[in-house]
């Protein structure tokens, strides 16, 4: 039974891969931090008692910045594969908490290499790179577009991204990147905009919200349904060499287009109800964010299946659903005939089933 360790794992990301993983017989070990509130929704309909024979899934207590517990798990868990998912993930906040930022994103994977490194372990190492990291330059965005960042953030993701390349090429650790544009679901943090737009539309049609404050409305982005990706991720982990990988669409929408999207579907029109608070601005911004995917879909057969549109209405109806309003139904039929299975609603987590 192979193992993977993955960090982040009560994330989006991090659901959909312990989901994955465990789909293909992994055991799977996830660090979590300890906080006074209980933050594994997104992964409680995977959990069992870990008193039960058979049980896959492990979590344990830890936390990016210290150093000695990564270790120490490492030594423990023996891992075949590590998936490096966990970080301060919000651009936004990035510039209201820099220094944290740049110990938790930067750092935090620095302090995991050197534990693999000096653990000597043989195992597999995924990097959660990002598609923030090109910054200003000129879409299309492939693996030899220069990066530019402009954020805090995407500063932080940088310099993992390159200790990534570094302890591959200085100790033969088996590292790869993955840098992925936007990548979406029901369970998207409610603070990034995709659902804060998805969860308003509810909340207004429900009547419970009056109206819904957003910052820049003209930036693009490549938003693409996230199982899809964290798919990609194990595919990196298979291949017989690391190797850094863009993924995404290759199609480029504005956040303008997702507000007519998802509110036209939902009967509503928001011009009504949106309006601009400039603290949602951010200092330095991304105009527009495209992938050019060409090698992974050449190298590992990788291509997504949801589209643009597809993907805001599965998240309109699991909103809807959320606030007990019947929904138009089209997100549930799309993933149904695209073979993702759907049963688990009651979380918002449409289970994914993966691919090969």
């Amino acid at each position: 039974m192979k193992k993977a360790f993955v960090t982040g794992i009560t994330g989006q990301d991090g659901s959909y891969l312990a989901e994955l993983l465990l789909g293909k017989g992994y055991e799977v070990h996830g660090l979590i931090r300890r906080t006074s509130t209980f933050s594994t929704s997104r992964i409680d309909h995977l959990y069992v008692d870990p008193h039960q024979e058979g049980a896959r899934l492990k979590l344990h207590y830890g936390d990016l910045a210290d150093g000695s517990q990564l270790t120490n798990l490492l030594y423990a868990i023996k891992p075949d594969e590590i998936y490096h998912l966990g970080a301060q993930s919000h651009v936004r906040v990035s510039f209201d908490m820099p220094e944290y930022t740049g110990d938790i994103t930067a750092l935090g994977i620095t302090r995991i290499l050197e534990a693999v490194r000096r653990s000597g372990s043989q195992a597999r190492f995924y990097q959660a790179s990002s598609s923030e990291m090109f910054g200003t330059s000129p879409p299309p965005q492939s693996e030899e577009t220069p990066f530019r960042p402009r954020s805090p953030y995407a500063a932080a993701k940088l310099y993992a991204y390159w200790m990534t390349v570094n302890y591959r090429e200085a100790y033969g650790i088996f590292a790869s990147n993955g840098i992925l544009f936007n990548h979406e679901s029901p369970r998207r943090g409610q603070t990034f905009v995709t659902r804060k737009i998805t969860r308003a539309v509810a909340e207004i049609k429900a009547g419970r919200q009056q109206y819904l404050y957003l910052g820049n409305l003209k930036c693009r982005r490549d938003w693409g349904y996230a199982p899809e990706y964290i798919s990609a991720m194990w595919l990196m982990l298979q291949q017989e060499r690391p190797e850094d990988y863009v993924v995404g669409t290759g199609e480029s929408h504005s956040v303008e287009e997702f507000l007519q999207e998802a509110f036209t579907y939902a009967g509503l029109d928001w011009t009504e109800y949106v309006r601009t608070d400039p603290r949602y601005f951010r200092p330095t911004e991304v105009e527009v964010l495209v992938a050019d995917a060409s090698k992974i879909k050449k190298q590992l057969g990788w291509s997504p299946k949801v589209s643009f549109q597809e993907l805001v209405r599965i998240m309109v109806d699991a909103d809807l659903e959320a606030v007990g309003l019947t929904s138009p139904g089209e997100g549930r039929a799309i993933l149904k005939r695209k073979g993702f299975n759907t049963t688990d609603n009651a979380l918002l987590s449409h289970t994914y089933r993966g691919t090969e």
